[in-house]
């Protein structure tokens, strides 16, 4: 069989799979069951299916994702996500659109010691979107930073889709980790200049409400007892890869101690939010690793099939230069982002890019952190992305889908821009994981 048809049998179909709507698992699954029977030798090639799933498994360097899920479950099933906020809504002034700027703040914070994205999302859209509503924002105003805020829980670490991405394509998770903190601060500064810029164009979005002010050690006192503390996880997780001490698994065992420990400190680690938050820990990390079953495999048959060889070749023999590939690759994950989910994205195109990426000798943490960004722009894709379908989950029945769609479409544009910043200036990914080592 010619490459071209093994192309189209195994990354074709997989991808009419997804689309007509069969789980990311079963799809892959399935075309590994006919690529190892075509391409693999029939009972030995399924045998070999079997031994690749069990490796995957039992793959050390997934540790960290249950680990990172576990921290950001402990702090909502604790409601010490609640103090958070609090603590966030005293120390900002009156400033246009504050209630958006409260939750754009909150929600970076959230991602330094969160690995979960809809987590974040969902918990700051049962909180503070209806208080935002109550108040006069108008939907568009108060769903769209939340929604956002919740991408860039995939850029700022603990994130367990970094440590997929890491793992599937061979980039040092350490780095790819950091390598994101500086682009994710970007974007959330970016976000609130917008959000004061906007309302102070139009008042009407988010009427200013009186506050209550506090003052003293008031205003100061949540800060001090939860917030910093909460945040030092950020401090010891990373501080613990990028001065040697710790391997990510070590890392995020760590920083899965301290937010129990802390939780223990403050008296609401009880028996049953603990049960809570590994019962969801189970759950998600369950379906993640019951997709990367099928991953390995299914870029070895890929390999084996000469699909992956031939694309390569096709791709390079085009005499494109370096920067016409590489925009091709982001173009095409930005498109995958409007109809498939990010480990979908993963499956399809890691295993033909990686090869390329080496062979244009691309620096592969900044072809990673570029790799994110387009991910984190198809949670915000209309009309499938992740987080819009969990703000409409959350939200009151007189916020839309329009409302929804609308309101994260200047975000998107913001997040495009960094990513061209990015791919003009490559050392704003790279330079923070070569300074730390």
């Amino acid at each position: 069989m010619s490459w071209q048809m093994a192309s189209l049998l195994l990354l074709g179909g997989s991808t009419v799979l997804l689309f007509v709507g069969m789980p990311v698992a079963i799809s892959f699954i399935a075309i590994n069951v006919i690529g190892a029977i075509l391409f693999l030798g029939g009972d030995a090639g399924l045998h070999q299916v079997a031994r690749n799933s069990v490796a995957a498994a039992i793959n050390f360097s997934l540790t960290p994702i249950p680990l990172f899920i576990l921290m950001g479950e402990v702090l909502f099933h604790t409601g010490l996500a609640l103090k958070v906020i609090d603590g966030v809504e005293r120390l900002i002034r009156q400033v246009p659109g504050r209630l958006a700027v409260v939750a754009v703040v909150a929600g970076t914070i959230f991602s330094a010691i969160s690995g979960s994205t809809i987590a974040t999302t969902a918990m700051l859209g049962s909180l503070m979107l209806p208080v935002m509503l109550s108040r006069g924002y108008h939907p568009v105003l108060a769903t769209g930073p939340i929604m956002a805020i919740g991408a860039v829980d995939m850029l700022i670490p603990p994130s367990a889709l970094t440590v997929l991405l890491g793992s599937l394509s061979g980039i040092s998770i350490s780095k790819l980790l950091i390598g994101g903190v500086v682009p994710g601060l970007m974007l959330s500064v970016a976000f609130v200049g917008y959000i004061v810029v906007r309302v102070l164009t139009r008042p009407d979005l988010a009427p200013a409400t009186p506050i209550e002010s506090k003052t003293g050690w008031a205003r100061y006192e949540l800060l001090f007892l939860y917030v910093l503390p909460l945040a030092s996880i950020f401090v010891v997780v990373i501080g613990a890869m990028s001065a040697g001490i710790a391997t990510p698994t070590e890392s995020a065992a760590l920083g899965a101690l301290a937010t129990m420990a802390l939780a223990a400190g403050y008296r609401a680690l009880r028996f049953a939010n603990l049960l809570r938050a590994l019962r969801g820990t189970v759950a998600i990390s369950g379906m993640i690793m019951f997709i990367i079953l099928g991953a390995t495999t299914f870029s070895q048959i890929l390999s084996f099939s000469g699909a992956t060889q031939g694309l390569v070749s096709a791709i390079l023999g085009q005499g494109l230069t370096t920067f016409a590939i590489l925009a091709g690759m982001m173009l095409l994950l930005i498109f995958l982002g409007i109809f498939v989910d990010q480990v979908s994205m993963m499956l399809i195109t890691l295993p033909v890019f990686m090869p390329i990426v080496q062979r244009l000798e691309i620096d592969l943490i900044w072809f990673g952190v570029l790799y994110l960004i387009c991910m984190q722009l198809g949670l915000l894709l209309p009309p499938h992305g992740l987080l819009l379908m969990t703000m409409k989950g959350v939200a009151p029945p007189e916020v839309t889908m329009a409302h929804i769609f609308q309101a994260v479409v200047p975000y998107i544009a913001m997040s495009l821009v960094l990513l061209s910043i990015i791919i003009a200036f490559p050392a704003i990914a790279t330079w923070l994981p070569n300074l730390l080592g």
